[in-house]
């Protein structure tokens, strides 16, 4: 399994990686996630749309909530663009979520089962088993032209980098 450690920090400690640090020009990973519903989610799930993919450490924290709430907000005024909000949350807690805060405009989905997203581009925090925070945008023939891994796992992502990444591709 590939490790990268000293990339990013979780409250001021760094954390190590596990996976498959994904680049900008790289084929995106196919991964299974689950819904809501139990139902696997794939990659080709997500049809020729431009992939917004908001990855968190648990939709139950402050900065994990404000930047879903954002993404589901930003969704509403994305041309052929379609957001995946990807933790390691079970199902059910990320369905209740989205239901208590109206999120409607993303999809959540849970890596919790095999980790399949996380290892694939590179999320998974060793320590805790939880997906490092970041943001990966993907084009219409899945080649990843954005990613962010966020430095500190506590801090906001760059969302207006993403957003005209994204917003480039329409």
């Amino acid at each position: 399994m590939n490790r990268r450690g000293n990339l990013v920090t979780m409250k001021g400690n760094p954390v190590t990686l596990l996976g498959n640090e994904v680049k900008p020009g790289d084929k995106a990973p196919d991964f299974t996630v689950l819904t809501g519903d139990l139902q696997p989610f794939t990659l080709k799930d997500a049809g020729n749309k431009v992939k917004i993919i908001s990855v968190v450490p648990s939709l139950d924290t402050g900065v994990c909530e404000m930047q879903t709430l954002r993404f589901n907000s930003e969704a509403e005024k994305l041309k052929d663009t379609i957001v995946l909000t990807i933790s390691v949350d079970l199902p059910f807690a990320q369905k209740r979520f989205c239901q208590a805060n109206q999120v409607n405009n993303v999809i959540t989905l849970s890596d919790h089962k095999d980790l399949s997203f996380g290892l694939n581009y590179g999320f998974v925090m060793e320590e805790n088993r939880l997906l490092s925070r970041g943001i990966v945008v993907v084009d219409r023939d899945n080649i990843i032209l954005y990613v962010e891994y966020v430095k500190e796992v506590g801090n906001h992502p760059d969302y207006e980098k993403a957003l005209k990444a994204a917003a480039d591709l329409v």
